[in-house]
């Protein structure tokens, strides 16, 4: 069984009048164990790949190659399905008119690689009609408890409407997991970001089809490590108070306010996807009614659960003070993290104004993403950075854009953009 813990960082001091309280709560998983093992059902995995014309024979090739190493990594018993996609999306395996999933063993693990290997290059792109399909092979088996696939493309969605896809998103959204992944750079990155951050998934390029393997046997067998099906994380909130919002700030940063759905009157709760052996930081901010100097309050009880069982909990407290010293503490969990969510959208603006035409508001932002990438230690974005900007000074923030940038270093740039560094405890 799996044990989770919860650890509570933040200020409790507030000012006379204060009224906001924010907390960095970090839940560590142990001993998830492998796909299925708690959940109380059964594992299903979907392959989703993009077969359309633009992926051209070598890229078909790979991709082919990627989704039978991909194949290779899912686990005996659990339920599988290939979707290849174009303009439409067909069930490639298991070979059936109508959708249907079917167990891995020796032989459908062959057969399927197989059907794989026959892959071609033809059609357009509607994503909408692969996750749909997608959907409705996962709903074959009603006593799947944990759904998870992966979706690769390499182009724009042009033969569907936006209106379709964000009607399809909707509709899907909460029915499984998804990672998305995109290979070379004529694909769009805040399209497919909005499918992976719908599905509780990932998004990142693959800048080769060479890499389509390597990546596609990673996300599978991270999909497998994950023993706990699903978890949600309720706050409850004093009478009165409001949830500011609900975020989790690491490993990546992923807003999660916006799918609230109530426990009772006092208590949301918040998907949180799947687990496996793990840690994951989540900032909660809560607004409370000012009390008095001296007076104590309850901020916020902040739980890890499954189904109806809370296995993990942290308190977030409040207290007003006079003491200047207590009340201007900045936690530095609190700060970090604030850091990193301003530093992911300060990189994601900063990228769109450039691709508008807005040298202007393009080089605030991203001397802006600069400076805030020094401040939190997060090495990994002032590398990635340094590919699109010159930094005459990364403490001010002062940078130039690069007169010729390569697509492929704007495109990581965006994709890794809500990757967070830990803070140093």
């Amino acid at each position: 069984m799996a044990e989770f813990s919860a650890t509570v960082y933040q200020n409790e001091f507030l000012p006379d009048g204060g009224t906001d309280v924010h907390a960095i709560v970090t839940v560590d998983c142990a001993g998830a164990g492998t796909a299925g093992q708690s959940g109380g059902g059964d594992v299903g995995e979907i392959i989703i790949v993009d077969t359309s014309g633009s992926m051209g024979a070598e890229g078909v090739r790979a991709a082919a190659y990627a989704a039978q190493t991909a194949i290779d990594q899912i686990l005996d018993g659990v339920w599988f399905a290939v979707i290849s996609g174009n303009d439409r999306a067909q069930l490639a395996f298991p070979p059936s008119a109508e959708p249907v999933m079917v167990r891995m063993d020796a032989y459908t693990r062959q057969a399927a690689k197989e059907a794989v290997s026959r892959f071609y290059a033809d059609g357009g792109t509607a994503m909408g009609t692969w996750l749909r399909l997608a959907a409705r092979v996962f709903a074959t088996v009603p006593s799947l408890s944990q759904k998870h696939a992966i979706l690769l493309t390499d182009g724009e969605n042009q033969h569907e409407s936006p209106e379709v896809l964000t009607a399809t998103i909707e509709a899907v959204t909460g029915q499984f997991q998804c990672d998305c992944r995109g290979v070379g750079v004529a694909w769009q990155v805040d399209e497919v970001r909005r499918i992976a951050t719908a599905l509780l998934g990932t998004v990142d390029i693959i800048p080769a089809p060479e890499q389509l393997a390597a990546e596609f046997q990673k996300l599978i067998q991270q999909a497998m490590s994950k023993g706990v099906a699903a978890a949600d994380l309720r706050v409850w909130a004093p009478q009165g108070a409001q949830v500011l919002f609900v975020r989790q700030v690491a490993p990546t940063v992923d807003d999660l306010t916006g799918r609230r759905t109530e426990v009772n009157a006092l208590t949301s709760s918040y998907p949180t996807g799947s687990w496996g052996d793990e840690s994951r930081d989540y900032h909660v901010a809560v607004r409370l009614a000012a009390k008095g100097i001296g007076q104590e309050q309850l901020a916020a009880r902040v739980q890890l659960a499954i189904g109806d069982q809370v296995l993990a909990q942290g308190l977030v407290k409040a207290l007003w003070s006079a003491d200047e010293a207590l009340t201007t503490r900045i936690s530095p969990e609190v700060a970090h993290y604030t850091g990193q969510t301003e530093l992911a959208d300060a990189i994601q603006e900063g990228l769109a104004a450039k691709a508008a035409g807005d040298t202007a508001t393009a080089t605030t932002k991203l001397g802006r993403a600069v400076q805030l990438a020094a401040q939190t230690g997060n090495e990994e974005a002032t590398s990635r950075l340094r590919k699109v900007v010159d930094i005459d000074d990364q403490d001010t923030g002062t940078v130039r854009l690069k007169r010729t940038v390569e697509k492929v270093d704007e495109m990581a740039l965006d994709t890794a953009s809500t990757k967070t560094t830990r803070v140093k405890k």
